[in-house]
């Protein structure tokens, strides 16, 4: 029972007091590329989130089971963009087939998830922070729950403010700015719980 707690509130502490995005500040680019549409946020965070659950799949063992005892452990980086890269042509040819319209409207954002610092972040620091199984898991249940959360409720206050009476000079990107500015700063009150 301590253990289903325990990755309970590793799940939270990863999704929302150490959000991906506010907190840690990985993947910042699709997180305002993609934030301006609800649906095209939400379906980057699904794809994101399969990605880094995937990743963290494969990497780890890969990384415990072929790299330290091959004596190779420094090629974990180089293997991890190799493993995330061929997820994100999988996830990309997915979408492609089941929705040309999605594929279309997340454009460049979605090939350039191989480079999200979220997906990389997460399987590096489970590697760097020396995480058992369970706790990398954790990491990427709750870093990927933290990452969908954000980018949705980003999207959703962004829609929100197209129609909302914005003085000129704030209209667009300085708005959105801003608004990621005070959801980072509403995280940091999450700071402390669980400990």
């Amino acid at each position: 029972m301590n253990y289903l707690v325990a990755f309970l509130l590793a799940i939270v502490s990863y999704s929302l007091v150490n959000n991906v995005i506010v907190a840690r500040f990985y993947g910042i680019c699709s997180f305002v590329g993609v934030g301006g549409k609800v649906k095209s946020a939400a379906s980057m965070g699904v794809a994101v989130s399969f990605v880094i659950l995937l990743a963290t799949l494969i990497c780890y063992p890969i990384y415990h089971f072929l790299l330290v005892p091959a004596g190779v452990p420094f090629l974990d980086t180089l293997t991890y963009i190799l493993v995330i890269a061929c997820l994100v042509q999988v996830v990309g040819l997915f979408i492609k087939k089941k929705s040309p319209s999605l594929y279309k409207s997340l454009g460049i954002y979605l090939p350039l998830i191989t480079t999200n610092c979220a997906v990389l972040g997460v399987v590096s620091e489970n590697t760097m922070s020396n995480l058992d199984f369970l706790t990398s898991l954790a990491n990427a249940v709750g870093t990927s729950l933290g990452y969908l959360f954000a980018i949705t409720v980003y999207a959703c206050i962004r829609v929100r403010l197209e129609s909302a009476n914005t003085p000129k000079a704030f209209k667009g990107v300085p708005i959105a700015l801003i608004v990621a500015a005070i959801m980072a700063i509403a995280f940091m009150g999450l700071q402390g719980i669980g400990q």
